[in-house]
């Protein structure tokens, strides 16, 4: 029986017939791996994720986490066993170094293995997810010992990480963070203050719990230019004594349950390491540069959100297409013969209407995540510096689409899926309501539509003096030069001019407050021109013949002629340089 997760089937033509990843095996990285390894991870990720993540995902949605009366979190018993499992794999050293103990996997196919964790159960999979991203960024900004200290035991599954960065009167402002640390003689720090919205952020999984933690030390610099980034371990590794990390509450979500979200205060004094009052925490690389390096995690995140965004959409998806070919309704609208068998719902038009819809969003975005996983591959092993500069900046300059046009679309996929179950797609009896609860999350954390579309306009496509806009035109160039005289090469080129012309016209009286006021629009707008150029790569891929290829055929035409098309008044819109927004007075609402 076919996987209701991911389709393998469209893995393997993502990976082998589109992005070639066995041409990366030619590389010194990856000499020791063919398709028949990547495979057997592939097929490992499948077993395990079907196995043992997805049985609970319902049971981990009915019973959130809660603080028994020892203060201890509670979380069913099968999240525990599922990680155990998971850490044996080996997998959450799946892309790192040899030297760490990693597998030196491509990062695009480490990509596709995940995807099938965050399909089967997306609560459970956030912890590993957080200790990958914690773990990267010790690795490339902490000192040898810190990778010793606290990096192998996060990759052998025994430590968990997470990344603290907002505060319950900042939120996403990080320039208005007060947690402060302290120097002491010993050069730690003692960190006092408060962090919200930590996924991960407290839990009886692990043997520890490493937190990331951005504070200011005293007489730095105003604003972000004064945060430093600090490794807050539950646990002091020396002593073995509880550091100074409270859970002060958790946050009880609408969905994306068994993830725990907290509240933690550091320096409440409730426990006092060595007898002093404060959270010891030890300083990543310099002073003052804390938020540069948080972004290596946060990028890395925002890539791995729209991963989950696309893994819940695809799940959706095909549970609303198995119910659709199952599920007898109505009659042909040619023949409503009573005497005539009613036919499945699949077969009437608005339902392929919606799945296609669905396929568009689902299969577009998961192409468009494995893009961005072959873009690290490039930038770590291409053959000159050259490459891996321009795989770079392409990458940045997709991150905020990669995170925010699957969290935005295949929530859409989400809601579409339970509108083809009709009434029961409402109801928790079915797994669509579920998943549509889980995937709301995506559009906030790492970042809101709004945070990335102003990071998009206004610093992606104009850094560099426009370089970031210029190669993602350049690049989707050598794509329509490749369709020739195909219909959708010439729409998107025509598409991807306006995108141009537009982003000149919104810079083009320097006045930052109007550019950016519909910065959202734009993100939009530029996604769909983005996945429009993702689905005319697919469709060039998709060139032989069966139900598979028609398939993907019939989706690529259908983003042309229902999606890209939204894009026409969207980008008449910021050419018009509009002020509703900005001349909308508060006292009017």
């Amino acid at each position: 029986m076919a996987s209701e997760l991911l389709s393998r089937r469209d893995l393997d033509f993502l990976l082998y017939e589109w992005l070639d990843v066995e041409q990366l095996t030619k590389r010194a990285r990856h000499a020791d791996h063919s398709r028949e390894t990547f495979d057997a991870v592939l097929d490992l990720s499948e077993q395990v994720a079907t196995t043992h993540f997805a049985p609970h995902n319902k049971k981990a949605d009915a019973n959130e986490p809660y603080v028994g009366d020892d203060g201890k979190v509670v979380l069913i018993p099968e999240v525990r066993a599922a990680l155990e499992v998971f850490a044996k794999t080996g997998l959450i050293a799946s892309s790192m170094d040899y030297e760490v103990g990693g597998m030196q996997l491509p990062a695009v196919v480490a990509g596709a293995c995940f995807a099938w964790f965050q399909a089967a159960n997306v609560g459970t999979s956030s912890y590993p997810f957080l200790t990958i991203g914690g773990a990267n960024l010790l690795i490339a900004h902490g000192t040898p010992e810190q990778v010793e200290t606290y990096v192998r035991p996060m990759l052998e599954g025994r430590w968990f990480g997470t990344m603290c960065l907002s505060e319950p009167q900042a939120g996403s402002s990080l320039s208005d963070v007060t947690t402060r640390a302290e120097p002491q003689d010993d050069g730690s720090y003692r960190l006092f203050g408060n962090k919200m919205w930590i996924s991960a952020g407290e839990h009886e999984l692990s043997e520890n719990i490493v937190h990331l933690v951005l504070a200011k030390i005293p007489g730095g610099p105003p604003g972000v230019k004064g945060i430093s980034l600090f490794v807050v371990p539950k646990v002091l590794v020396e002593s073995g004594e509880r550091n100074d990390v409270v859970l002060a509450g958790l946050n009880h979500k609408m969905g994306y349950r068994g993830t725990t979200n907290t509240l933690l205060n550091f320096g409440e004094g409730v426990h006092r390491p060595g007898g002093q009052a404060g959270a010891v925490g030890f300083l990543v690389g310099e002073p003052h540069r804390g938020l540069s390096y948080m972004f290596h995690m946060m990028n890395e995140a925002r890539i791995g959100v729209g991963s989950g965004a696309t893994a819940l959409g695809y799940a959706g998806y095909l549970k609303s297409l198995r119910y659709a070919r199952d599920r007898p309704q109505g009659r042909p609208i040619a023949g409503k013969d009573p005497s005539v068998p009613q036919v499945p719902i699949v077969q009437h038009a608005d339902v392929k209407r919606m799945l296609l819809a669905q396929k568009s969003y689902v299969e577009g975005a998961l192409a468009l995540n494995l893009y961005c996983g072959r873009l690290v591959d490039e930038q770590r092993t291409a053959e000159t510096e050259q490459e891996r500069a321009k795989a770079l900046l392409l990458l940045d300059v997709l991150t905020p689409i990669a995170k925010s046009w699957p969290s935005q679309w295949c929530l859409e996929a989400n809601s579409l899926a339970i509108q083809v179950h009709g009434g029961y797609g409402y109801t928790r009896e079915y797994d669509v309501e579920q998943l549509y609860r889980d995937n709301r999350l995506n559009p906030i954390h790492e970042g809101t539509h709004g945070i990335q579309g102003l990071d998009l306009l206004g610093r992606k496509v104009v850094m560099n003096g426009g370089a970031g806009l210029a190669l993602l035109a350049e690049t989707i160039g050598a794509t329509i030069a490749r369709a020739g005289e195909r219909p959708e090469a010439a729409q998107l080129q025509a598409a991807v001019d306006r995108v141009v012309e537009v982003t000149g016209t919104l810079w083009s009286g320097m006045d930052p407050e109007v550019a950016l006021a519909n910065a959202s629009v734009y993100l939009e707008a530029v996604g769909h021109v983005v996945l429009a150029w993702i689905w005319l790569e697919q469709l060039l891929a998709a060139d032989g013949e069966g139900d598979f290829y028609a398939g993907k055929r019939a989706a690529a035409t259908y983003f042309f002629r229902y999606e890209l098309p939204r894009t026409g008044p969207q980008l008449d819109l910021l050419a018009s340089l509009d002020r509703t927004t900005l001349d909308m007075a508060d006292s009017w609402f």
